[in-house]
């Protein structure tokens, strides 16, 4: 099912199919995103993907203060105030492990955020090993049948990803270059 982002009975319709576990493909701060409630969609996702569980997705979240649902640690105001934004930061989990965390720039996924009251999983939109979707018209020809709904705001292409910063340990590390820039002493 295509939601075409003009129509405003569409964003109602997506919030429901996300609250009742759904896949959906709708637009980011850098590309069009796979995304669904976690971590109840998080099988649905990695099948639609074809992705092994090795590799976990990062979680959209709503603002700063979300953090905390997730971990103990407590973000420095130099590395927040980079959110909302093209940020993601890898923090340790209270469950064990890591957990990837961004709070998206995007008023979609904001509006979404707050509407759910609950984290989104987010990956790019293209099956594991094979390059993102650039055109809704692709992601309709390879995705509709797998996914619940393709929000349609047009074509965005991809652009590079978010930043990928892991603050588990000092000094923090870059693990991947995106939009974001830091400084070194935002590493320190």
């Amino acid at each position: 099912m295509v939601l075409p982002a003009a129509e405003p009975a569409s964003f109602p319709v997506l919030v429901e199919i996300l609250a009742s576990g759904g896949a959906v493909i709708a637009p980011g701060d850098t590309m069009y995103g796979l995304i669904g409630i976690a971590p109840e969609s998080e099988a649905r996702i990695r099948r639609i993907k074809g992705r092994g569980e090795d590799k976990p997705f990062l979680q959209l979240i709503g603002d700063a203060g979300w953090v905390a649902r997730f971990s103990e640690t407590v973000l420095p105001e130099r590395i927040s105030a980079h959110w909302p934004g093209s940020l993601t930061v890898v923090v340790s989990s209270r469950s064990g492990g890591t957990v990837a965390l961004r709070v998206p720039d995007h008023p979609l996924l904001q509006r979404l955020l707050r509407a759910l009251g609950r984290p989104l999983y987010s990956t790019s939109v293209n099956r594991a090993g094979s390059p993102p979707l650039a055109t809704v018209a692709e992601m309709r020809r390879e995705l509709e049948g797998d996914v619940d709904a393709i929000y349609d705001a047009g074509d965005q292409p991809p652009g590079a990803p978010s930043t990928l910063l892991d603050v588990t340990r000092r000094p923090y590390r870059v693990l991947r270059q995106g939009t974001v820039r830091l400084s070194d002493e935002d590493l320190v």
